[in-house]
């Protein structure tokens, strides 16, 4: 079944926190309590329970599968910056040394690229004192990188040399990808060698996860954008706010920004086709609204409308992740708009805001760094128990194990029929559709 988890062999190691916290049976976790991936139930017909498709669930198990003062753990951090990533960093450890004894931990330095066998930058030992107050500061200790290298064997063969047994991987979808290679391999190879992700990403697009950390705080900050292009409006005639915020194909962030701060008139998100020209475009709504209310406050995605820029020989150029690089759509509709109005001999006073690393570099929001401090510990659960190829993830408000294979499967995005999305047309009060 595609949800089951991995397990590198037999738990036959008491856990350690029987005896620390004098916890019973029933603070453990049985890998046969599951969580429904489906929790909706039809009263009229209870036999619509779907049983198959249920996750495993998260948490300590009595027995474990690594000897912890034996143990040596690493932890990367991938792709780019994002809210919370030291908090997990200094939750990983703490719950490692504090709960488990288990005190060989290694950082990777600069993602993936920090595994190469020329790497510049040797990991650093992580001790309880290096990450007591890395929380409080935005970016990673361990620093970051994209891509890093399309040899995985490699990758595995620094992991072996390092003599590691637990590698945590913090990222998104390429790192989970690579992260599942890397479980792939040492399977292959017979290696004793737990693959544990957390699920890093800005853009909250991982599926059959309910939320990654960092997403909280990124809507959040961006809120603060929107306010200020409000402000910026209000106080001209004809004055125009317009935030581009993150989102590269799932526009969670415009979405939910919009949400949280209700005087967003027009929301653009990669899920959504729109027009700029024509009696429905959004070109001919816009210039409606200033005749009619002087203001008007605009956020997109940077996904959104890709298939209106002018297309050039670069076109399908990628980054070190793999992704498409992205046309600026804040830059191309600030200039549209400008262009329009001129046309028209309607002067306005229009405003740019791109807060992307402003939000990426932040400190996470006191919710978010709960969620990120319980990650952690349910990574190290994972990982101790021998867990494998898997992502902590949270599912109906439980934490639970996914395994990467199916994380990775389809990228989560906003369902344009979907009540959110009719929620977030009723806070702008755009039309459902701008298509001529």
């Amino acid at each position: 079944m595609p949800y089951n988890v991995k397990t590198l062999g037999d738990r036959k190691v008491k856990s350690p926190l029987i005896e620390k916290f004098k916890l019973n049976e029933m603070n453990f976790v049985r890998d046969s309590k599951r969580m429904l991936f489906n929790v909706m139930l039809e009263t009229e017909n209870t036999e619509s329970v779907d049983t198959e498709h249920t996750f495993e669930l998260a948490g300590p198990r009595e027995y474990i599968h690594f000897k912890p003062e034996e143990t040596r753990s690493a932890i990367v951090t991938c792709g780019g910056l994002c809210p919370g990533l030291n908090d997990v960093i200094r939750s990983i450890v703490m719950e490692s040394w504090y709960r488990y004894g288990a005190k060989n931990i290694l950082g990777i330095r600069y993602g993936y690229s920090g595994l190469h066998h020329d790497a510049r930058f040797e990991p650093i030992q992580l001790t309880p004192d290096i990450v007591r107050s890395i929380h409080m500061e935005g970016g990673s200790i361990l620093g970051s990188s994209r891509g890093g290298t399309d040899d995985m064997e490699m990758l595995v063969d620094t992991l072996e040399r390092l003599k590691i047994n637990i590698l945590y991987t913090i990222g998104g979808d390429g790192t989970l990808r690579g992260a599942h290679h890397i479980a792939e391999i040492a399977e292959r190879r017979k290696l004793n060698i737990a693959v544990v992700g957390i699920p890093k990403t800005i853009d909250n697009d991982i599926s059959y996860i309910q939320r990654s950390f960092g997403f909280e705080t990124a809507f959040s900050k961006a809120v603060d954008s929107i306010v200020a292009a409000h402000v910026e409006a209000k106080g001209a005639p004809n004055g125009i706010g317009l935030v581009k915020l993150m989102g590269r194909n799932s526009g969670f962030i415009a979405a939910n920004a919009t949400m949280a701060m209700n005087d967003v008139n027009y929301v653009f998100v990669p899920e959504v086709s729109f027009e700029l020209d024509g009696e429905n475009g959004f070109l001919k709504h816009l210039e409606e609204r200033l005749l009619e209310r002087q203001h008007a406050v605009i956020c997109v995605a940077e996904g959104a409308g890709q298939d209106l820029i002018q297309k050039d020989h670069d076109c399908c150029a990628k980054d070190a992740s793999g992704n498409v690089k992205l046309k600026d759509i804040g830059v191309f509709m600030k200039e549209k708009i400008e262009q329009h109005f001129k046309s028209k001999k309607i002067e306005i006073n229009l405003k740019y805001i791109d807060p992307s690393y402003i939000i990426r570099s932040a400190p996470s929001v006191p919710n978010d760094s709960i969620f990120c401090a319980q990650l952690g510990q349910y990574a190290v659960h994972a990982g101790m128990a021998g867990k494998t190829d898997l992502v902590i993830g949270q599912w109906n408000n439980n934490y639970t194990h996914v395994p990467i294979d199916l994380a990775i499967s389809i990228r989560k995005c906003i369902n344009p029929n979907g009540r959110f999305w009719f929620a977030v047309m009723d806070a702008t009060g755009q039309p459902d559709k701008m298509i001529n």
